[in-house]
């Protein structure tokens, strides 16, 4: 009897779209394909693979459609497991100059872009929510990063833990994940991935996978 309740874990997937510097974002694919891939392979046990969403790379202009995303995610999750099942964000952004695979464990309160999003904004030492403090504020994930990388680099991927993820929209949009999630009882997790020349698509794709296995499992 309710077997099946607690142990339930929906994933929500969001990636992104082009940007200055990058013209295809390996993020919009693999977050596109992402359901197609899990289909064929076969969803981890007490896994329930969510929404998986495309978003604009733009801060305060995309933080709407953003949060209909979270809104409308968490009110379907709630009517299909009666309140019972987890509800994981899980993020994807890419690092144009890395070469691994990255579990951010923290996001900062600081909006600082190097350069305009895709809408055109620039914000420089900005609080992203004013209401939280100051730009050396941070929100920390509660999933357990090392964990979760460690589990990874055992499956042969070159991944590592990561305190910074920038200050750029990846770092905004996973501060108000993580806020979101805190307010919601929900968990939040962002992952920065490098661009396909350096890691190819095929890998990816099986990361974002075993990604969800590893999630399935804590």
């Amino acid at each position: 009897m309710g077997s099946e309740g607690p142990s339930v874990i929906t994933v929500h997937v969001t990636g992104f779209k082009k940007f200055h510097g990058v013209p295809e974002n390996p993020t919009e694919t693999i977050v596109s394909n992402l359901k197609g891939l899990m289909q064929k392979r076969g969803l981890p046990k007490g896994l329930v693979l969510g929404s998986c969403h495309i978003l604009e790379t733009a801060g305060q202009g995309a933080v709407a459609s953003l949060y209909q995303i979270l809104e409308s995610a968490v009110d379907g999750s709630e009517s299909n497991t009666s309140n019972s099942g987890k509800v994981i964000w899980l993020h994807f952004g890419v690092n144009s100059g890395a070469r691994s695979f990255a579990i951010e464990h923290q996001a900062v309160n600081e909006a600082t872009f190097r350069c305009p999003d895709e809408l055109g904004w620039k914000p420089q030492k900005v609080p992203i929510i004013p209401s939280d403090g100051g730009i050396s504020q941070t929100r920390e994930t509660v999933l357990p990063v090392d964990k979760i990388t460690k589990a990874l680099a055992k499956m042969g991927y070159d991944v590592m833990p990561s305190e910074d993820a920038g200050r750029f929209v990846c770092n905004y949009v996973y501060y108000h994940s993580l806020r979101f999630a805190e307010q919601h009882g929900n968990k939040s997790l962002f992952v920065h991935v490098p661009l396909f020349l350096t890691i190819d698509e095929e890998t990816q794709m099986q990361f974002a996978a075993s990604l969800l296995e590893v999630l399935a499992s804590l």
